[in-house]
């Protein structure tokens, strides 16, 4: 079994805090719901920033990451149906999902 990141992408924010909320419980019942597969169950990010050879940029790219998750799986396809059934996507969000490598 392989350890496979789900990036989310843009999404909007929740108009109200009760929106917030039912999103939320959502998120935590999709992810309780993976059971053991959870490696990271989340972790939001702030605002980023891109570096290249030619320096630092402030906008954080076309499509800045947001947040992301870590999940075990048998494969790829496995990790992109534990991913397709992510509330994330509720709020127009994407998700990137990626095996991790060993180095």
């Amino acid at each position: 079994m392989s350890n496979y990141i789900i990036a989310y992408h843009g999404g909007r924010k929740p108009e109200t805090p009760e929106e917030g909320a039912e999103h939320m419980a959502k998120w935590k019942a999709w992810i309780g719901g993976l059971g053991d597969a959870v490696v990271n169950p989340g972790t939001p990010l702030g605002k980023s920033r891109i570096v290249s050879a030619s320096g630092v940029s402030d906008d954080g790219g076309s499509d800045p990451m947001s947040g992301f998750s870590v999940v075990k799986a048998d494969s790829i396809d496995a990790a992109l149906e534990m991913a397709k059934e992510c509330p994330f996507l509720e709020l127009g969000g994407t998700l990137e999902v990626a095996e991790m490598k060993e180095m």
